[in-house]
């Protein structure tokens, strides 16, 4: 018995020290994590198995499996042309930045418990993922698909999902039960592909009762997308071609938080349009919108650069003041229309809260004097000069920023 206990003791130091070797080894130096792992979050109401983790840590010979992270396996920027063989313990994937052109069912055979795949960067095609691969996933939550050569939007998928990008691909095509059965989608990017307007007639997203981000940006729209759901809280529609807005459109989406429609082929809107309780951001830039329209008390930020405005009608966007009410708009950009004077100081009672009008230059006359911003009276020497610092550093990187601010991220 002496010696057995001796021996157990032994063991037990042994297996210490290897648990310390792994706690004080900086993995860093060897292997570089990607620069953007956003987190994001799970549906409370989903439970997700937990897995049994093997001990030492299993995985692929040609990826990363950090002993501090046991749960994730990294492949990415590898050159692999495969996918290769999946832990059965593995919840988080990357595969991104290879040279992928297949997701076969083989890898997958025994992974019940992944939540996230990442697939972006690849050279993935419609057809040549198999059927069901993904469906099977029943705890899947975040799937990554974006910058591949996908034509047609992937299905089937496992009701689990919650956030699921395809941009940059070249979808154009939209089978009609391809959203059916996704009950927890909160998210879904779908910029820059070529979604045309009868692609949408199905009113694929009428029945996404949960999600609240839709990306259709850098598409072949032509008009509104119909019948979005009611939960919808972001809304990217910018460099398509939509002429004109409903009237009633956005009566039933009162949720709305940011909507962005720059780069369209904008003419008139409706006046009452954009009366939403919850409207923060309001961006509709590079349009050809002549006059202005009723601007709700929640919106703080409001973009009408590069349209066809002459005059900015302050009663038309604030037609009543209640001092128990106020609108809180801290930010107009006009730059780039054909104002020939500035804003009546009206707009200072309307909005008590503005900063900055920023006017940049006009089209129809450079040496109007409205490039100044005017800035609200109450503002110290010291918030004025920053301000205005803050104006003109914007000004400077406009043209570089353009592209990147016009597509909504996919993480809020």
């Amino acid at each position: 018995m002496g010696i057995l206990s001796h021996l157990s003791i032994i063991h037990l130091l042994w297996a210490a020290m290897v648990l310390c070797q792994y706690e004080d080894y900086d993995f860093e130096d060897e292997y570089d994590e990607p620069e953007h792992q956003h987190p994001y979050y799970f549906n409370p109401y989903t439970q997700g198995e937990v897995p049994r983790i093997p001990f030492p840590v299993q995985c692929a010979r040609e990826c990363f499996c950090p002993p501090t992270f046991p749960l994730s396996m990294y492949c990415d920027h590898r050159k692999l042309k495969t996918i290769p063989n999946i832990p059965s313990h593995v919840q988080q994937l990357y595969l991104q930045n290879n040279d992928i052109e297949a997701v076969p069912a083989g890898p997958f055979t025994n992974v019940t418990f992944l939540r996230e795949i990442n697939l972006s960067h690849n050279k993935i095609k419609f057809h040549m993922i198999d059927h069901s691969v993904f469906a099977k996933l029943s705890n899947l939550v975040q799937l990554h698909l974006q910058h591949n050569e996908l034509e047609e939007f992937p299905f089937p998928l496992p009701s689990s999902l919650e956030r699921l990008l395809l941009g940059f691909n070249k979808i154009s095509r939209l089978s009609g039960n391809a959203l059916e059965g996704l009950p927890n989608i909160t998210m879904l990017d779908l910029c820059n592909n070529f979604l045309e307007d009868s692609v949408l007639k199905g009113k694929p997203f009428s029945n996404m009762k949960n999600l609240m981000q839709l990306n259709l940006c850098n598409n072949k729209l032509q008009t509104m997308p119909p019948d979005l759901p009611l939960s919808l809280m972001y809304l990217s529609l910018e460099n398509n071609s939509i002429s004109y807005i409903p009237e009633n459109y956005f009566n039933k989406l009162s949720k709305i938080i940011a909507l962005r429609m720059s780069h369209n082929n904008l003419h008139n809107i409706p006046f009452n349009t954009f009366n939403l309780p919850n409207l923060l951001e309001l961006n509709l830039g590079h349009n050809k919108l002549k006059q202005v329209f009723y601007i709700p008390r929640s919106l703080q930020h409001l973009y009408i650069e590069d349209n066809d405005i002459e005059m900015i009608n302050v009663t038309l966007m604030c037609p009543s003041i209640d001092p128990m009410n106020t609108k809180q708009l801290t930010y107009i950009r006009v730059d780039q229309n054909k104002l020939t004077t500035p804003i009546s100081t009206y707009a200072f009672f309307c909005f008590p809260h503005i900063r900055a009008i920023y006017y940049g230059e006009q089209k129809v006359n450079k040496s109007t004097q409205l490039r100044t911003p005017v800035f609200r009276r109450f503002l110290t020497p010291e918030e004025y000069d920053e301000a205005e610092d803050s104006l003109e550093i914007q000004d400077h990187e406009t043209e570089e920023n353009e592209a990147e601010d016009n597509y909504f991220h996919p993480y809020f």
